[in-house]
């Protein structure tokens, strides 16, 4: 959840808001630095404060560790907005650069993969010496519309294509790319499940959400959230793709149920001590951080389900416009009042969720139950100086990058330009 503007203590700002890939931990850039938070339990548990000054205004972490991607911000931004800053915090000090001719819009971590998007390109790089592996052109994209798989055991990328309302996904195991008629309007949102075999999309009118296989192209479930037009501001899966939910302006998440009974997600997720298939499959590294149509209205369904029209028998009477509407799949859940912009993330308890809102509320609700959640906890953060924990650590560290004194770096590589507008340099961070 990018371009926030949201007043906080002392002054600063309030830029962004992000979550880390298996959502047990968020970041915020603000006006003065960045700030990472644990979700279960919720508390602050790092921060960065530049004294110099400098606002950050996209903090992309990888899981846990002490690597992130960090993009400048605000009236004063500390680094330049058309450079991707990799970061050790470790070493206190930036390991790298991506450099471009344009505003970067949007960066995604792996492991193995750095991608950057621009307004109307998308960049992926080796993650281990920022080397260029693919390029290709996108539609304007002004949201930074980007998902990439976080799983280790594929490697899936998806991206607005050139066509309007389409998506571009890339399977890089299979060597295959699949483009995805999703919408007829220009797209809102899009995200992948952990493994990347599933793609959640949505477009910029917000009644539906759409969930497609990312292989074969085909539409798995059409999920209605609402009549009205609404802007979608994030869409996550949980870690065993059971459910989807979206949050929009409207200021109601809605949480979806993709299988026949839910309860089977708890039981998986109760054996598998609530991680999720990233966490099991390999360890972090380095960790760190800490109406009038009231008859049409949809009816409860048993536990477990979507609700549907209760009209939905009359859909073979109907135009297809029409029908389409009378047999859409309703939310199973929501959580009202939530103060938009505001992105949503599965907890790692069976049945819960987290809501992240730009006023600085942080919300945990249990939507076991279907229909209205029942919220657990409240906090907020990026408070004042005296309520929060300070975990202030080491110097301000101006290594790597643009800004000089490549402290324990090996020294620059100026590689050739991938194209005639971008440039890549890499401070090679690698232990002799």
């Amino acid at each position: 959840m990018s371009a926030l503007s949201n007043n906080v203590a002392g002054g600063e700002q309030l830029l962004y808001v992000g979550l880390n890939q298996d959502h047990s931990c968020f970041a915020t850039g603000t006006s003065a630095g960045f700030r990472i938070y644990n979700c279960e339990p919720y508390r602050e548990t790092f921060r960065r404060t530049f004294t110099k000054g400098g606002g950050i205004g996209y903090v992309e972490m990888l899981f846990r560790c002490n690597l992130l991607a960090l993009v400048g911000g605000g009236m004063n931004p500390r680094y330049p907005p058309n450079k991707v800053m990799i970061w050790d915090d470790h070493q206190n000090k930036c390991i790298g650069e991506l450099s471009f001719r344009q505003k970067v819009i949007a960066v995604k971590l792996r492991r193995d993969r750095v991608v950057v998007a621009l307004l109307a390109r998308i960049y992926v790089y080796r993650f281990s010496d920022l080397a260029l592996l693919d390029q290709f052109n996108t539609l304007n994209n002004p949201k930074g519309l980007l998902a990439l798989s976080p799983d280790s055991s594929s490697t899936v990328l998806a991206c607005p294509s050139i066509t309007r309302g389409h998506v571009r996904v890339e399977l890089y195991d299979a060597r295959k790319s699949t483009l995805i008629a999703a919408h007829e309007a220009e797209l809102g949102a899009i995200a992948l499940n952990l493994s990347g075999t599933k793609l959640a999309t949505s477009s910029e009118k917000g009644t539906l959400v759409r969930i497609w296989d990312t292989n074969t192209g085909n539409m798995l479930k059409e999920l209605r959230r609402g009549t009205e037009r609404a802007e979608i501001q994030s869409i996550a899966f949980n870690s065993e793709s059971s459910f989807v939910a979206c949050s929009s302006d409207k200021g109601t998440v809605h949480i979806f149920s993709l299988s026949e009974n839910p309860n089977d997600s708890a039981q998986k997720s109760n054996q598998d001590g609530g991680k999720s298939s990233s966490e099991k499959s390999h360890t972090p590294p380095t960790p760190n951080y800490g109406q009038n149509m009231a008859a049409a209205a949809p009816d409860r369904s048993p536990v477990g389900n979507n609700k549907k029209s209760g009209l939905s028998f009359v859909n073979k009477f109907l135009p297809n416009g029409v029908g389409k509407y009378f047999e859409s799949e309703w939310s199973y859940a929501q959580i009202k009042g939530i103060e938009a912009p505001s992105i949503c993330a599965f907890g790692q308890e069976p049945f819960t969720i987290t809501i992240i809102g730009k006023d600085g509320s942080f919300i945990r609700a249990n939507f076991k139950e279907g229909g209205e959640a029942e919220r657990l906890s409240y906090n907020r953060f990026l408070k004042g100086p005296d309520d929060v924990l300070k975990l202030e650590m080491g110097g301000e560290g101006d290594g790597g990058g643009g800004e000089g004194g490549g402290g324990g770096a090996n020294g620059v590589k100026d590689r050739a330009e991938p194209d005639a507008e971008e440039q890549v340099d890499f401070h090679n961070a690698q232990k002799k």
